[in-house]
């Protein structure tokens, strides 16, 4: 089953990686960061839509009957899980101590934590990390390439995106072999993490006359900080400086 995901995930990266060059030749961008603009605004819509269409409504319906410590337990339910593939990427960058700390939060939190509902691990001194392949590849030296919006999956680097089934396939949701119980989870994570989103949305309409590059630079630098365990080179830092925040009104 892992493998028929990370294929079809693969597949999906693979047809948006031609489609977004074929967009680039045919398009400029003042932006050297984005040179595939045209492109990824065209597929930012198209997230955008689907998200206002489908996901947005559910998240609102679920976040207007669940109540805050239940959404709570389920984040953290999920963050669990999450906490093995986080571990085992801090031991690729060699990062050992950090690496053990997520593996043993994972124990905590599945056992006295039942089953990771309750962050009893954070309580232990255990502090989460949240690492992924990119930011393995990112470590030892691989360039993160232009900003790349994916379907369905949102903001990436080309490097990030072109890793994505790698971080799909080490997912241990994305890795239940029976169907129901794994569509269902993965419905439940994307819902109850837009849910926790909610109150974004009227900040970001209202504080820039750009969504797109407003939430294109945010995530850079956000990425860059992750990346390099918050000292990203001063190329990037004096760059996302000047373009991070939101553009002045006219």
């Amino acid at each position: 089953m892992r493998t028929s995901l990370f294929r079809s995930c693969r597949s999906l990266v693979m047809l948006s990686v031609a489609a977004a060059l074929a967009a680039g030749c045919a398009s400029r961008s003042a932006n050297p960061d984005d040179p595939l603009e045209g492109y990824n605004r065209a597929m930012f819509s198209f997230n955008e839509r689907l998200d206002k269409a489908v996901v947005k409504p559910v998240a609102e319906a679920y976040d207007a009957v669940t109540p805050t410590p239940v959404r709570t337990g389920v984040g953290n339910f999920f963050g669990n899980l999450g906490d093995v593939w986080i571990g085992i990427n801090n031991l690729l960058q060699g990062k050992f101590t950090a690496g053990l700390s997520d593996l043993g939060r994972f124990g905590v939190n599945t056992t006295v934590g039942i089953f990771g509902l309750f962050d009893v691990a954070t309580e232990a001194g255990l502090r989460k990390s949240d690492e992924d392949f990119g930011q393995t590849l990112g470590r030892w030296g691989v360039g993160e390439g232009p900003y790349f919006v994916v379907p369905f999956f949102g903001p990436r680097t080309v490097r990030d995106a072109a890793v994505l089934p790698i971080d799909l396939y080490g997912d241990n949701v994305w890795g239940v072999s029976d169907t129901s119980t794994r569509n269902s989870l993965t419905g439940l994570r994307i819902v109850n993490t837009r849910a926790n989103l909610l109150g974004i949305d009227k900040t970001l309409e209202e504080g820039t006359l750009d969504k797109y590059a407003y939430a294109r630079d945010f995530y850079l630098q956000q990425r860059r900080y992750r990346v390099h365990d918050g000292s990203p080179p001063d190329a990037y830092e004096d760059f996302d400086d000047d373009e991070a925040a939101p553009p002045a009104a006219q």
